[in-house]
């Protein structure tokens, strides 16, 4: 068998789905009932489900969806919050709460466009309820930060948002991780199809991400949109002041890590045209090596990241982003790889509870004590999961607190 050519691989890469290092469903088979209303919004749209026994809007909750690349559909919304694993929007309309599922036309694109978009829902919300129960508003992932700038926005305007609670679901509010090799692999392959690429430098995953790379060669530093974003958060309070802040993480309190170890291989490649590609976990020794990088005749590249901290293995919600790429790789004549490792970090709970950053080893393994941090209350998992999974163990103490 002779290895592929750079046209070939081209357009199997065009002919296949995009690489999206994202949590939630890669495909959707679920059937949403038709919502009770249907909101058009600048930038988005909102489905909303009315609560048991009411014929209006009266007790809105407002669910903003996370970072993905394209808008955001009900389908979509519909598996992650209620089909795939824990039924949180039936939970939900079950305790009279009305649900208003929050998406965006586009969901790389900057927090602070769709917090545009948030605020249009949160001034609908309030122009419609028919009762005098202040909202609920928050999301999943990005969509916490998205609403947590938005309320903060408001309050900062001196616009009325009555808001009673904000809450956040595994939201990085100090901080995502997607590790460098992928981000490096991503740029790497770029002349063969640019959207993994364009996901990593998109504004979105630039603004979340704790360290980005721009290219395969670069090193690896907090990226300027991100200070930028960081700039405008502080600008408008940090935090919104009137609401109670609650926050869930998919990640332990205990510092207890996945048991993912620094430096290892997590894909190797196996195919003619991938041979010589090595892709690991963050490394924590003097060589740094992070990436090792070859795809059909190209000359191997490296890609080093040193100084970090071995983030794969820390407490935290987790994505399968190695695994993403390797099946990806997989389906394509001559690029098969070794998927040795299959997930890594994505949210330390740290991070999601908003108690401390990703910058030290201390700093992720450390124990959270009750009371730290910048939210009111929080709650942490039994273990370490899914990135985004619903569970009963944290959506019922959301509801206990809505």
């Amino acid at each position: 068998m002779s290895e592929p050519t750079e046209q070939e691989l081209a357009e199997a890469f065009r002919s296949a789905p995009p690489i999206v290092l994202a949590a939630g469903p890669s495909e959707t088979t679920a059937t949403p009932p038709p919502p009770n209303e249907t909101w058009e919004l600048p930038g988005g749209t909102a489905w909303v489900y009315y609560g048991a026994g009411h014929t209006t809007l009266t007790r809105p909750v407002i669910l903003a969806d996370g970072f993905n690349t394209g808008p955001s559909t009900l389908e979509f919304s519909w598996e992650g919050l209620e089909v795939k694993n824990h039924a949180f929007i039936s939970q939900l309309r079950a305790a009279g709460k009305d649900v208003v599922l929050l998406g965006f036309e586009e969901r790389s694109a900057s927090i602070l466009k769709n917090a545009e978009t948030a605020i249009a829902a949160i001034q609908r919300a309030n122009s419609e309820r028919r009762s005098d129960r202040r909202l609920v508003v928050g999301g999943f992932s990005m969509g916490g930060m998205v609403t947590r700038y938005a309320l903060a926005k408001m309050e900062s305007q001196g616009i009325r948002h009555e808001t009673d609670v904000y809450f956040s679901y595994d939201t990085p509010h100090l901080g995502a991780y997607i590790p460098i090799s992928l981000q490096a692999f991503a740029h790497y392959i770029r002349k063969l199809d640019k959207r993994f690429s364009d996901q990593i430098n998109s504004d979105a995953s630039q603004e979340l991400l704790w360290r980005h790379i721009e290219t395969w060669d670069a090193e690896p530093g907090v990226s300027g949109v991100r200070n930028d974003f960081l700039a405008a958060l502080e600008a408008v309070g940090g935090w919104p002041q009137i609401p109670r802040k609650i926050g869930v993480a998919n990640g332990v309190a205990t510092g207890v890590g996945n048991g993912i170890k620094a430096g290892e291989t997590a894909v190797k490649g196996k195919g003619l045209g991938i041979i010589g590609t090595d892709l690991r976990t963050q490394p924590t020794d003097e060589e740094a090596l992070a990436a090792a990088l070859r795809v059909i005749t190209w000359k191997k590249g490296e890609t080093h990241a040193a100084g970090l901290p071995g983030v794969d293995g820390a407490p935290g919600g987790t994505l399968h982003g190695f695994g993403i790429l390797a099946d990806t790789l997989n389906k394509i004549l001559g690029l098969g790889v070794n998927d040795l490792i299959r997930e890594h970090c994505f949210v330390p709970a740290g991070s999601a509870v908003a108690v401390r950053g990703l910058d030290t080893h201390d700093d992720l393994f450390r124990a959270i004590e009750p009371g730290e941090g910048e939210l009111d209350e929080f709650l942490c998992s039994s273990r370490n999961e899914e990135h985004t999974k619903m569970t009963a163990e944290l959506c019922d103490w959301l509801v206990e607190r809505f």
